[in-house]
């Protein structure tokens, strides 16, 4: 269940969405616009490939931040791996009012608390080649929030 949920919306990272939300919640940066900047190749109805122009790519392996807010795909209260997004929970796609955000798969070093506010974290910039119905294409591993 939480890995189609992924996979759905994985499908439409990075696409322009129109959604009703309060835009004073939604997250806007010029990293975040990197983030965005990803274009997806579907290949068949299972195979669906990220597309990485420069501007990402120049940031590939390195150190990037990012403020968001937490979107658990495990139960718990302490997360160490979970999707930042730039909109908060409430006003994502499961409360059938908004599109999907952008969003990248985090994996701490160290558990943090779910909150609803927005968190910061800074960690390594990695780019997946392989099939996005899969695995997430943006992942920022060995994170920290700052």
């Amino acid at each position: 269940m939480i890995k189609n949920i992924i996979l759905f919306l994985l499908l439409f990272t990075g696409l322009a969405v129109k959604a009703q939300h309060n835009p004073d919640d939604q997250i806007m940066s010029d990293n975040w616009d990197v983030i965005g900047s990803v274009d997806f190749k579907i290949v068949k109805d299972t195979e669906m490939f990220a597309v990485y122009n420069n501007n990402i790519k120049k940031f590939a392996n390195k150190p990037f931040e990012l403020e968001g807010y937490i979107v658990p795909i495990k139960d718990g209260m302490k997360q160490t791996k979970f999707m930042l997004s730039t909109l908060p929970i409430n006003q994502c796609y499961f409360c059938g009012k908004n599109g999907v955000p952008i969003m990248v798969l985090v994996e701490l070093t160290e558990p943090i608390k779910f909150t609803y506010q927005t968190i910061t974290v800074k960690g390594t910039l990695k780019l997946n080649t392989g099939n996005a119905m899969d695995n997430p294409p943006i992942v920022l591993t060995a994170a920290k929030p700052i």
